[in-house]
């Protein structure tokens, strides 16, 4: 009994769901747990009629007009049908009804509740009722015998009962059942089934095995059981005829067996292994509907009980072999119209063509195949004595692959059985964008673009195309003669095709409105026997896929531009400016999963494949729902999961998943039908679809916005959050250098923006490492900034006493700053206009030289701003913080502009920080600055050790801590200490939270005395109060060398009060004006002044010289260089 099991499709909300046809076999009916009865006209009926009985339904029976249904009221309600119109209410119980049913001739509705009564009223009269009672605990079922004589009911204490309804009484009971206290908790609904028009049998399913029980006698006759049965059957219903027993169980196996031969003739696994709680036959007995405890509603179609009659031993061998294949004429349209045959049956010889095993795609999981051509089979295993359809003369179709035989039949030999996985159905072509092609009203393209909707019905066959933005079209309607049922749509044209028929070919058609001339259509035919499965537009071209395998490419015009084979059968394809992305079927898929590859295209001036022939991802036993392009232009797709993937291009093209619509669904029957993805801004334009998988035409649907969110784990968590938002920045912004890479503008405003963004939530994850403890983390964090970042993630690991952090981060610094220099060289010898820009950072290590210090000022404002918020608690007072500011050589002063040192800068505005120059600055340019705090620092290998406020130099000049330049002017480097010793012991004091460690002095590069005079910089308050102050320190303690000094001095000055200082800092202010403007002539006029604190103005180059010498008799601690700017606030 070959038969087909119809996809699943959503019904009602999760939860208990019935099914029933109606007299006629026209409507399946269906109730659930959303208290909706839906009146539907056929598996595809997209629109149910429905009407609502109350919160929930438990129960429908349907039979002459007459809908009764038991809800939550705790009511039996009647309805008309199919008109849904209340009738009124035909009883009530205490507690709500579990199950009701007509008799046969449906006069009368037996109903049982949860309060442990039965009730039988009449339909005509609801006054007329009886009451049967006798049970203990909650009914789980009742059935009319068909001679209306008796009702039989179970119930969860354990029995099943058999009543005589005029008597009021128990004519028998069985203790079957495992008891339980409710019917929610009762391990089987146990549907019982009384066997229609003779009314012999009553079937009663108990665990695993349906127990036939005889009327009359109330014997127990026979057991049909299946050993592929595992968990208890739910439901039986019986096919008109009286001859077959459908059964549902509790993990979704379907099975029929034949009732007089006790023989199983059909095996069924539900798609998803939901339990089975419905089942109805169809009035022909050529269908089965049923429905899941998930809401979702199924139909096995084709099967055969028609040729079963009273006595049909011998007319089943005599059955023409045309009566057996009129079961398959309708399945033309079948997902899999290849091969449907039965080449086991002893009526049928295998048709040429018919004999691959395409048919067994359509069979469950179970492991088994049924009796339908094997994929195992041969002519020599026909079992020709094994399938009579006569009584008693089935073959037995277990394990064994033994056969019940005629009396006079030999045996026959074992037949191999196939126990691996079943192959899945190939899904078909499809637009995405569009709605199935069987509805009268469907939409054939919603894109970015606008709009095309087909109307078939009896008034009319045309098509409309209507634009989001009508700049680019008027609405148009044409009438669709030639029957098109593909379109797309782009900003140049229309696109229609149709399929061939008996007498015309396929067709292509293009309606290209941007066309300048007047003839803005054509149309081309394809070969003979060549169908459209698909098609698409590009920028300036169209492609059509077909059935042959074949890719054709047209210009928009209409010229035939390229042709080649697909690598399998063309799922879908779309376009969208130079791109082609196309889905095939690479291969058979198996256990419901589907095969696909993906090609994508690029035709450029250079025609290229990006993509060819990767498989396509998809999520566990889904399929393909939609395909598409960002409007950005990045390849996505969404399953029928829900999942949105997107092509991550940096990833070398892999399949990135960023949103689950299914997440955002209130229930298992809704669905998002997606119509566009936008990377900038991140949204996801779909229409909600209430109960379906896509919307209707009219009324128009809205258009919703979902967000993108990747499947981190622990997203619930702030470093979770963090990560998730930053990935999702990364891969959302990968578009622009793709673009700029295929010579496309980009908005590099947008790209800016995103890096920026990027940079912010890496800082914010390194503060977070931070507060963590995670160090190692931090660093990982750090690789992945820019240099102006890592300057202050160095700053806020300083502030957080990580020294050892903030060392590895120095290192990380200055990595980059070679990377940075070094493409710096590339772009020289490029542009030789970049001449001047000095050379590398190759230098660092030998010259152990000052770099230039130099910020994005934009970010490190905002930034800065965030990281002083989070460090209040050790902020000091505002003036300290001003005077800190100023005498800190690492510092940028927040308002200040980015000026250029007066070493020549790249356009990047980048600069070697070693070499001395005489050349002019240039001009700040518009591209931010690299920045780094640490540029002074050498690497740890190469570098000596530097005090934390400041070394004794060779020659004993007097230091002073540096004047800040005038705002506009603020540049820093570090500063060369000479004596190790000192700078050691110093080293070793820099984890102290002593505030004067901020105030670092610093020394030229060992220079002689003379070229630090006191007026190359202008003076702050504390270098004016030192001047006056220093006899005194000096005499209260006359062995302090100098670098005690200063920080005596510091400890000093900082035990003076607010005022105090300020007038200070006011005085130096006054005298450093005129300093200030002889600094701005100087520069204007290309004069010397370094990188920072200290001037380098090295009129006779005496300073390198120096500065080489000097290299010879220091190494420097890198740990002491930390600790000049680790308490910088700025």
């Amino acid at each position: 009994m070959p038969c087909e099991r119809k996809q699943l499709r959503y019904g009602h909300s999760e939860g208990h769901t019935e099914v029933c046809f109606d007299d006629t076999g026209k409507y399946i009916v269906t109730c659930g747990n959303d208290g909706d009865v839906r009146i539907w006209e056929g598996m595809d009926d997209d629109d149910p009629k429905f009407i609502t009985v109350g919160e929930k339904a438990y129960s429908l029976a349907l039979k002459k007009g007459k809908l009764v249904t038991a809800s939550s009221n705790n009511t039996v309600q009647i309805h008309t049908f199919p008109d849904g119109d209340p009738d009124g209410i035909l009883t009530r119980f205490t507690t709500n009804a579990t199950h009701v049913t007509f008799n046969s001739s449906g006069s009368r509705v037996a109903a049982g509740s949860s309060d442990f009564m039965v009730k039988v009223v009449e339909v005509s009269d609801s006054s007329k009722q009886k009451t049967l009672r006798g049970h203990e605990a909650p009914v789980l079922s009742v059935t009319f015998d068909p001679k209306d004589e008796f009702l039989a009911s179970a119930s969860c204490d354990g029995s099943v009962v058999v009543w005589n309804i005029e008597e009021q009484t128990q004519l028998i009971s069985w203790p079957l059942l495992q008891k339980t206290n409710d019917v929610s908790n009762a391990k089987s609904l146990c549907r019982l089934a009384w066997q229609p028009r003779t009314g012999k049998f009553i079937a009663v399913p108990v665990e695993t095995k349906v127990q036939l029980y005889e009327r009359g006698t109330w014997d127990h006759v026979s057991t049909l059981s299946d050993d592929l049965l595992t968990q208890p059957i739910n439901v039986v219903a019986w096919s008109p005829c009286g001859q077959f027993l459908a059964a549902g169980s509790v993990g979704g196996s379907l099975t029929v067996w034949d009732v007089n031969s006790k023989l199983c003739v059909e095996r069924q696994k539900h798609e998803k292994g939901f339990t089975v709680c419905g089942l109805a036959w169809h009035p022909s007995g050529s269908q089965i509907v049923f429905t899941d405890t998930e809401g979702c509603l199924s139909l096995l179609d084709g099967l055969n009980t028609s040729s079963s009659n009273a006595e049909p031993t011998k007319a089943a061998a005599k059955k023409p072999a045309r009566e057996y294949d009129d079961l398959f004429d309708d399945d033309d349209d079948r997902l899999m119209d290849e091969g449907l045959s039965d080449t086991n049956s002893p009526v049928k010889k295998p048709v040429a063509g018919d004999d691959d095993d395409d048919d067994d795609f359509l069979m469950p999981s179970t492991g088994r195949v049924r009796n339908r051509g094997a994929i195992l089979d041969d002519e020599n295993s026909l079992d020709t004595g094994s399938l009579r359809l006569g009584q008693d003369k089935f073959g037995d179709d277990d394990d064994t692959g033994s056969a019940v035989m005629p009396p006079a039949a030999p045996l026959v030999p074992l037949r191999p059985v196939y126990e691996g996985p079943m192959p899945t159905p190939p899904q078909k072509a499809f637009q995405p964008g569009s709605t199935p092609a069987h509805l009268t009203h469907r939409f054939m393209m919603w894109n970015s673009v606008g709009i095309v909707r087909g109307y078939n019905d009896e008034q009319d066959n045309a098509i409309d195309v209507e634009f989001h933005d009508t700049a680019v079209h008027h609405a148009m309607h044409l009438t669709n003669s030639l029957g098109h049922t593909i379109s797309d749509l782009s900003q140049e044209a229309v696109l229609l095709a149709c399929p061939s028929t008996d007498e015309l070919a396929s067709k292509l058609q293009c309606l290209h409105f941007s066309s300048w001339d007047t003839n803005k259509e054509w149309m081309v035919d394809l070969p003979q026997g060549e169908d459209v499965r698909a098609l698409c537009l590009g920028q300036g071209w169209a492609a059509v896929a077909t059935n042959a395998l074949m890719l054709r490419l047209f210009s928009i015009g209409g010229v035939q531009r390229e042709i080649f084979s697909l690598l399998g059968p063309v799922v879908c394809m779309v376009g969208h400016g130079e791109q082609l992305l196309i889905v095939y079927h690479r291969a058979t898929g198996f256990d419901g999963e589907q095969a696909l590859g993906v090609q994508l295209l690029q035709f450029g001036r250079r025609k290229r494949q990006l993509i060819s022939g990767e498989p396509l991802p998809l999520s566990h036993r889904s399929y393909l729902s939609w395909l598409g392009f960002t409007a950005e232009g990045t390849p996505c797709y969404v399953d029928s999961e829900g999942v949105v993937r997107m092509l991550n291009r940096s990833l070398g093209n892999t399949w990135t998943p960023v949103c689950n619509t299914r997440e955002t669904c209130k229930s298992k029957s809704d669905h998002f039908w997606v119509v566009g993805v936008h990377e900038n801004p991140q949204q996801l334009r779909c229409i909600p679809c209430k109960g379906s998988r896509y919307p209707p035409t009219l009324p128009r649907p809205a258009v919703g916005i979902l967000p993108f969110k990747l499947p981190l784990c622990q997203t619930g968590t702030e470093k979770g959050q963090m990560e998730e938002q930053f990935l999702r920045s990364v891969l959302f912004h990968n578009h622009y250098s793709f673009l700029s890479s295929s010579g496309y503008e980009i908005d590099e405003d947008g790209q800016t923006q995103s890096q920026k963004e990027q940079q912010e939530l890496l800082m914010k994850m390194f503060a977070l490492s931070c507060k963590l403890d995670r160090e190692f983390r931090c660093v990982e964090l750090a690789e992945m900034m820019t240099q102006n970042v890592v300057t202050l993630a160095i700053r806020y690991a300083s502030r957080s006493r990580r020294m050892a952090l903030a060392q590895r981060l120095s290192e990380i610094a200055l990595e980059k700053a070679n990377q940075i220099q070094e493409e710096e060289q590339e772009e020289q010898e490029e542009e030789p206009q970049y001449s001047r820009r000095t050379s590398g950072y190759g230098q660092s290590e030998s010259a152990g030289g000052r770099y230039s210090s130099r910020c994005n000022q934009e970010e490190e404002e905002e930034q800065g701003e965030e990281l002083r918020e989070e460090e209040e608690a050790q902020e000091m007072e505002t003036e300290e913080a001003e005077t800190r500011r100023r005498v800190n050589p690492f510092a940028k002063e927040a308002g200040s502009l980015v000026e250029p040192s007066l070493t020549p800068i790249g356009k990047v505005g980048r600069a070697n920080p070693f070499k001395v120059s005489t050349g002019k600055p240039s001009a700040p340019s518009g591209q931010p600055r690299a920045t780094n705090i640490l540029d002074s620092m050498t690497s740890s290998r190469k570098s000596a050790p530097l005090s934390g406020s400041t070394g004794k130099p060779s020659k004993g000049p007097v230091l002073k801590p540096l004047a800040p330049r005038p705002k506009t002017k603020t540049q820093s480097t570090l500063l060369q200490m000479t004596n190790t010793k000192s700078a050691n012991k110093k080293a070793q004091e820099n984890t102290e939270p002593a505030a004067e460690k901020q105030k670092q002095p610093e020394a030229p590069p060992p220079a002689s005395p003379a070229e630090n005079t006191e007026n190359k910089r202008p003076k702050t308050g504390f270098q004016l109060w030192l001047e006056e102050n220093r006899k005194t320190i000096v005499a209260d303690q006359p062995d302090l060398e100098e670098t005690d000094v200063i920080k005596e001095a510091m400890g000093r000055f900082r035990t003076l009060s607010a005022e105090e200082r300020l007038s200070w800092t006011e005085r130096a202010k006054g005298q450093s004006g005129e300093a200030a403007d002889l600094k701005k002539r100087k520069r204007a006029e290309g004069g010397g002044g370094g990188g920072g604190g200290v001037e380098n103005e090295n009129e006779n180059g005496q300073a390198e010289a120096d500065e080489t010498s000097a290299k010879r008799k220091k190494s420097l601690d890198p740990s002491s260089k930390l600790s000049a700017f680790a308490f910088n606030k700025n």
